[in-house]
């Protein structure tokens, strides 16, 4: 294996939103990237992150909700021939609506596909590596929907809760061995997520929303301390999330209902 002194990072789902402000977070800070999406627009998203950076960036165009896919993608880490030095695992996305009337079922299934199944067979790829070298760091994006029930987002927050729990577990399995594991955990962010996942008229998509870099740069502080997990953006994304944790089930449910039923925006 060749050796560079400059590490390498790599984020998945790092054309727009929280992953692409994630990129530039390593690349401002010393690392070389491999960076990826499912679209072509990664190549431009590559150019834009060069020109402000002296990283060396390599893309790969793949969709991280088949397995084929993630092949694709470790291929290419492999192929890199340098270890990976930090992964943030954070290609993601959304569905809203009524679980019993409205939603689509192929939806709800590429959403666990990509949230939950992609980010379990990456993270088994990457970590037996980072073992061998007794080194790494891991960033999952969960999200705050993992404390808490999600009314009209059933299958997202569930798959977020599986994330989180994950990143949790794989934590402790992995103390002692020079890996560490950071489950990111943002509130409503200013991306494309809400409208891709048709929750414009919803409270929370119609509502005020954090802004992606500071997001981000407080997941990537997190990861470089090792910490367990970060609660990012604002401060009122901060206090629901205290306050979600000592709410009983009930409760919680309810809240999220209010910013996610459709039509709450109205």
């Amino acid at each position: 294996m060749t050796t560079s002194i400059i590490p390498l990072a790599v984020v998945t789902g790092a054309s727009n939103g929280i992953g692409y402000e994630l990129a530039k977070q390593f690349a401002k800070n010393g690392y070389d990237l491999l960076i990826t999406a499912t679209g072509s627009n990664i190549e431009e998203v590559a150019k834009e992150i060069a020109q402000t950076s002296k990283a060396e960036i390599e893309t790969v165009q793949a969709d991280l909700a088949t397995y084929e896919g993630v092949e694709t993608l470790y291929n290419k880490i492999k192929s890199l021939n340098r270890p990976v030095d930090a992964i943030a695992i954070n290609a993601g996305v959304g569905v809203g609506g009524d679980f019993a009337r409205e939603t689509d079922l192929q939806d709800e299934l590429n959403l666990i596909n990509l949230n939950v199944v992609s980010s379990v067979h990456l993270a088994k790829r990457v970590v037996k590596d980072m073992l061998e070298r007794g080194k790494g760091k891991i960033l999952f994006t969960s999200s705050i929907a993992a404390i808490m029930p999600g009314p009209f987002e059933a299958v997202y927050a569930a798959s977020k809760a599986f994330i989180q729990s994950f990143s949790l577990s794989l934590r402790n399995e992995l103390k002692d061995t020079g890996i560490t594991v950071t489950a990111l955990q943002p509130g409503p962010t200013d991306t494309n997520f809400f409208h891709r996942a048709d929750m414009d008229d919803t409270k929370a998509g119609a509502g005020p929303k954090d802004d992606p870099a500071e997001v981000a740069k407080q997941g990537f502080e997190a990861l470089m301390a090792g910490k367990e997990s970060v609660v990012a953006g604002s401060i009122m994304t901060k206090i629901q999330s205290a306050v979600a944790k000592v709410l009983p089930d009930g409760a919680k449910t309810e809240m999220h209902r209010q910013l996610t039923e459709p039509g709450s925006a109205n």
